[in-house]
C-alpha cells in the first residue's frame, strides 16, 4: 500500500464540520468584542450602582441637615421661651414691684373685676378680697374702687367677694364704690350690690339677676348610634345630670328647686345691699338685664358715670392706684396647661355647674 495520500479520495475535497455537527470556535475577534461587550455591560452597572449610591448619600445627608436645621429651630425656640419668662419674672420682682409703692398723694384705691368669675380664673375671691383689703387698709385711698367688667361666674365666689365688702363697708372708714364698665351682669352685679354706691355709663349692661344651668341631651341620639352607656352608681339619683341618661320628672323638680333656693339667696343679697334704693318692681328679679340708664331708674345703680369722673368728684382729678394683686405668670401658664390638660383627659372641672352668669 502506498503511503501517498494525496489521490486518497478520504483526504481530498472540503473539509467536514466538526463531530457532532457543532459550529467551529469563533475567531480571536469575536472573541474581544464578546469580551468589549461584557466589559461594557459591566461598566454601565457599577455606574448605576456609584449614581444609586450617589443619591442615597445625598437624600441621607439632607435629611440630616434637615434634622439639624429642625433641632436648631427648637433649640432657639426653648431659649426665647426661658429668656422670655427670666424677662417676666425680673420684671415682676424688680420693676412691677417697685411700682407697687402706694403713691403719697390721695387717691382712689382701685381693684379690677375683669372676666367671669371663677376660682381658677384672675377673678377668684382670694385675689378680690386680697385686692380690696390693701386698698381699704392704704392710708393714701380716698376710696376703694371695684372696676367691673363681667357677665358673672361661680355662686360661691360671688357670694364670698359680697361677705367681705359688706364686712368693709359697716366699719365705715371709706366708701366703697363699683364702677361698672361694659357689663356688670349676673355674678358680678352679686358683687357690686355690696358697694356703698354703683355707677355705670348709660349704655353699660347692668342686671341679669338671676341662676344658670344649661347641659344637653344626648339619650336618644346614642339610642340611634347604637351606643351603650354604661354608668355605675350608688344612689339612684347620683347621674341625673348625665347628658346621657333621661331626666324622670322628680329629678327635673328637685333641681328646679335647687336653683331657686340659690336664686333666692341671690334675691336677699341684692336687697340686704341696695336695701330701699330698689325699684319695687319683680321684673328686678326676673333674669333680665337693663342698660345703665335703665338700671338707674330701676334703682339698681346710683348714677351714671366713669372711673375718671368718680375721681375727679372726689379728688378734683384723676388719681387712681391699682391694687389688685399682680398675677405669678407661671402660676398662670400652670392654670392654663392644668386646665386644658384635663380638657383632653376628659376629666370635668371641680367649679359649681349652677352660675350667676349672664347666657351667651
Amino acid at each position: 500500500m502506498s503511503d501517498d495520500k494525496r489521490n486518497d479520495p478520504w483526504t481530498q475535497g472540503e473539509a467536514s464540520p466538526p463531530s457532532g455537527g457543532r459550529e467551529p470556535l469563533p475567531s480571536s475577534a469575536e472573541t474581544e468584542s464578546g469580551r468589549e461587550d461584557a466589559e461594557t455591560l459591566q461598566a454601565r452597572e457599577r455606574l448605576a450602582q456609584v449614581e444609586m449610591l450617589d443619591r442615597w448619600v445625598g437624600g441621607v445627608l439632607a435629611e440630616q441637615r434637615r434634622s439639624r436645621r429642625w433641632k436648631l429651630f427648637f433649640r432657639f425656640v426653648f431659649v426665647v421661651l426661658i429668656l422670655g419668662a427670666l424677662s417676666a419674672t425680673l420684671y415682676g420682682l424688680l420693676f412691677a414691684g417697685a411700682m407697687t409703692g402706694e403713691p403719697e398723694r390721695p387717691h382712689l384705691g382701685v381693684v379690677e373685676l375683669r372676666g367671669a368669675i371663677d376660682a381658677e380664673a384672675p377673678a377668684s375671691a382670694e385675689r378680690l378680697i386680697a385686692g380690696l383689703n390693701r386698698a381699704w387698709e392704704s392710708p393714701g385711698a380716698e376710696a376703694v374702687v371695684l372696676y367691673i367688667d363681667s357677665p358673672g361666674g361661680s355662686p360661691v365666689q360671688s357670694q364670698r367677694v359680697f361677705d367681705e365688702i359688706m364686712r368693709l363697708r359697716e366699719q365705715g372708714d371709706k366708701p366703697i364704690i363699683a364702677v361698672i364698665e361694659d357689663v356688670g351682669a349676673s355674678g358680678a352685679y352679686y358683687v357690686a350690690a355690696a358697694a356703698d354706691e354703683i355707677v355705670a355709663s348709660p349704655a353699660s349692661l347692668v342686671g341679669s339677676i338671676g341662676v344658670i344651668f344649661s347641659g344637653f341631651g344626648f339619650e336618644e341620639a346614642i339610642d340611634r348610634l347604637g351606643v351603650e352607656r354604661r354608668v355605675y352608681t350608688a344612689g339612684e339619683n347620683k347621674a341625673f345630670l348625665d347628658p346621657f341618661s333621661e331626666v324622670a320628672p322628680d329629678q327635673r323638680r328637685f333641681w328646679q328647686s335647687v336653683l331657686e333656693t340659690t336664686h333666692r339667696q341671690f334675691i336677699d343679697a341684692v336687697r340686704e345691699g341696695r336695701g330701699d334704693r330698689l325699684a319695687d318692681d319683680e321684673a328686678l328679679f326676673s333674669g333680665l338685664i337693663w342698660s345703665g340708664e335703665q338700671a338707674l331708674s330701676l334703682g339698681l345703680i346710683d348714677g351714671l358715670d366713669s372711673i375718671e369722673g368718680v375721681a375727679r368728684s372726689r379728688l378734683g382729678e384723676v388719681r387712681l392706684h391699682d391694687y389688685t394683686p399682680k398675677l405669678d405668670p407661671f402660676e398662670r401658664l400652670g392654670r392654663r396647661f392644668g386646665r386644658v390638660a384635663l380638657e383632653w383627659l376628659g376629666v370635668p372641672e371641680s367649679g359649681s355647674p349652677v352660675r350667676y352668669q349672664l347666657a351667651p
